[in-house]
């Protein structure tokens, strides 16, 4: 029995070994089977992948050789290149001319020597600075002269440079500048320089003229009153902006000779500050007196005060000119109680002359003495022309005499009292005065050489100089007889120089005709109404000199005046039949005879050529 069992257990284990074994290989089978299926699969894959691998050789040679080709061509061009610009370069090193392709300002250099270059240039330049350059603004026309400003074109260096270009020693920077020239051509443009000190000074000086310009405030002290002049808004030369456009104009050697309108800003004029007005003049009474031990003078001062609050209450109403009255307190002991001793020696005396026939002039040169008679500046105190004299108006005392006004000669109030700056101004220089601000005329005066003169605007061009001597001066002003006599009188220090003056003509300008139709004269005649006088740009020089040996010779001053422009009026006057053509006609040859004697009074008339222009008048001296 239990063998029976035990053979029918070991058949039931070896049947399911059996089965076992037989699952085992079919999954064997069945493994083996994906296996070769996946096998298959990444033969084929990598079959393919070889082929791309084989196509992407295939890619990369192609394009290599292609690279190689060319590079190789490349390299042939460039070496070709490189040999024919080196030939080139050895034989442009011994060529005497500026290779093809340069410009010189845009205009071409290509084949020129550099004599013919410089001189093709120079003809051009120097015909555009003998070229004045127009200005206007509205009605209003002026000039700026391109020699005057010292305008210069540096064409030497320029052409030097066009020239320059492949006749290096480094033949590599000349192949490099010959390829460079030859394919992208080359422009070199030439530098212009002008003095920007007298260009701006010319600018400004133009500025004075036009119409409409601001007027500053000012005052003076009159008497017991102070007397402020209020300023009026209107416009001002944009200096910066017209002297950048004047450059422009400078270096386009193509540019028209249209007229540049001067560019303008408007501007309010400063508010009266009447605070600072009265820490200027204020001033405590001291009495004169002299010390012997060190000796010195020290002169009496009057008392100036004001009240400021009723002084700004005044300044609210809106008026042109306003009155203050001012609290004078006089001192006891005065220079002229001391005598002579305090102003014993005259340091310098200067004259000029005036036609005492002109009664009104004459007026003003008689009130400018008065203004500056007696007149005692201290040591280190800053004297002021126009603060001395005031307002030139009619109330004041003023008549109307020879002035500037855009370019003519005109009536004018006031005219007549830049003279006795211009006096003024000699006998302070001989003086050895510091001379603080100073301004020469528009035109060339009469009555004082070039160089030596000084204009004044009431509010807005001032003479001022500073005592810059131990001691106080004192001025001595008088009109008499036709002659204007201006003297400087103080303390004669240890040592005292003496002066004199010598002015260089550094340009001429010649004048232009103007022709104004008059239809008062008859048809075919003319008449001069003013002379033409040429322009002239000076330097004054000052000698030093010490018991008769020279210590210095410095430069004073650089100075341009102006053309004047002759104007001749034109007849428009129809004329009917000879009686009439016979009565018009003779005038003709009085108004000859006229312009020949007034040759003379040029000559010998101080008011022809200068004055002093009133405010709020567009004028210059």
């Amino acid at each position: 029995m239990r063998e029976g069992l035990k053979n029918s257990e070991e058949i039931k284990m070896e049947d399911e070994k059996k089965i076992t074994s037989e699952k085992e290989q079919l999954k064997t089978e069945k493994n083996k089977e994906v296996s070769e299926k996946e096998n298959k699969k990444f033969e084929k894959s990598k079959e393919k992948s070889n082929q791309q691998i084989k196509k992407m050789k295939e890619m990369y040679e192609k394009k290599k050789r292609t690279k190689m080709k060319i590079a190789i061509i490349t390299t042939i061009i460039i070496v070709v290149g490189l040999f024919i610009s080196t030939i080139f370069a050895l034989v442009n090193m011994n060529n005497d001319k500026i290779m093809s392709g340069i410009s010189i300002a845009g205009i071409d250099m290509s084949g020129l020597t550099k004599e013919e270059a410089t001189s093709k240039l120079e003809l051009m330049y120097n015909e555009k600075k003998e070229k004045e350059i127009n200005l206007k603004y509205e009605e209003y026309v002026s000039s700026l002269n391109p020699t005057l400003m010292e305008v210069n074109y540096e064409i030497e260096k320029a052409v030097g440079e066009a020239y320059s270009i492949g006749k290096k020693s480094n033949i590599f920077q000349n192949n490099y500048e010959i390829l460079f020239t030859l394919i992208g051509k080359k422009n070199i443009p030439i530098n212009m320089t002008l003095n920007e000190e007298v260009t701006r000074q010319t600018i400004e000086d133009i500025g004075v003229n036009i119409p409409g310009i601001v007027i500053e405030s000012s005052y003076s002290v009159e008497d017991e009153e102070l007397i402020i002049t209020k300023g009026t808004a209107g416009i001002k030369v944009d200096t910066d902006n017209l002297l950048n456009i004047v450059k422009e104009k400078l270096n386009d050697i193509y540019s028209n000779d249209d007229y540049i309108e001067i560019p303008v800003i408007y501007k309010e004029p400063e508010p009266i500050d009447i605070e600072k007005i009265h820490e200027e003049i204020y001033k405590e009474a001291q009495d004169a007196y002299i010390t012997e031990e060190p000796f010195a003078v020290y002169p009496e001062v009057e008392g100036i005060d004001f009240d400021v609050e009723a002084a700004k209450t005044i300044l609210q109403e809106e008026k042109e000119e306003y009155i203050i009255p001012l609290i004078i307190t006089k001192p006891n002991i005065t220079l002229t109680d001391i005598g002579e001793k305090a102003f014993p020696d005259e340091l310098s005396t200067f004259t000029t002359r005036y036609d005492v026939s002109d009664k009104d002039r004459t007026t003003n040169l008689e009130l400018a003495c008065e203004k500056l008679n007696g007149k005692v500046i201290l040591p280190g105190e800053t004297f002021s022309y126009n603060q001395t004299l005031g307002a030139r108006t009619a109330s004041a005392g003023y008549k109307n005499a020879k002035i500037y006004v855009s370019g003519e000669v005109v009536d004018g109030i006031g005219g007549g009292i830049c003279q006795i700056s211009s006096t003024l101004y000699n006998a302070v220089l001989m003086a050895n005065l510091e001379i603080v601000e100073r301004r020469n005329h528009q035109f060339v005066t009469s009555y004082v050489p070039a160089g030596r003169d000084a204009t004044v605007v009431y509010g807005s061009t001032d003479f001022k100089f500073k005592n810059t001597r131990q001691y106080p001066v004192r001025l001595v002003a008088t009109a008499k007889n036709g002659i204007a006599t201006i003297s400087v009188y103080g303390i004669k220090e240890q040592t005292e120089y003496t002066f004199s003056f010598s002015t260089k003509t550094i340009a001429s300008i010649p004048y232009t005709t103007k022709y104004v139709e008059d239809s008062s004269l008859a048809e075919g005649t003319e008449k001069v109404k003013q002379k033409g006088a040429n322009g002239l740009k000076t330097e004054t020089y000052i000698t030093k000199m010490l018991d008769g040996k020279v210590i210095s010779t410095t430069l004073l001053s650089k100075d341009t005046y102006n053309a004047m422009t002759r104007i001749i009026l034109k007849g428009t006057k129809k004329v009917t039949n000879n009686k009439t053509t016979q009565a018009v006609e003779q005038p003709t040859n009085q108004v000859t005879q006229t312009e020949e004697q007034q040759g003379t009074q040029v000559t010998t008339n101080p008011q022809e050529n200068t004055e002093e222009p009133q405010q709020n008048v567009n004028t210059t001296e």
